[in-house]
């Protein structure tokens, strides 16, 4: 079985006010602790899981014959918001593979 490290430095993600005296000695990550942050990975992953879903019926919709009718202020709005929606997708992305490249088997 690997052995894993984190070696996330928390100046790159400017929170390193938050963990101010926490020490730079490694320490064990606990089995409980873990398990807790496993729990909320799982959640991450039903969450994308559920936007895919969605995706996939907004994608099913605007490629339908169906006529759609709209304001030019609701297509605006529309727009903006699969903008903003692709924009956290996207930061997300780069937060995750960062991460990724940060728990390293030793």
């Amino acid at each position: 079985m690997s052995t894993y490290e984190i070696i996330a430095d928390p100046e790159e993600y400017g929170i390193e006010a938050l963990v101010a005296g926490l020490g730079a000695q490694p320490v064990t990550f606990p089995a409980n602790e873990r398990a807790k942050w496993a729990k909320e990975v799982g959640a991450f992953t039903d969450k994308i899981a559920g936007l895919a879903d969605k995706a996939r019926e907004l994608k099913s919709v605007l490629e339908s014959g169906a006529p759609i009718k709209a304001t030019p202020a609701s297509l605006k709005t529309l727009k903006i918001q699969l903008f903003n929606i692709n924009d956290a997708l996207e930061q997300s992305m780069v937060i995750a593979q960062k991460l990724e490249s940060e728990i390293v088997s030793r």
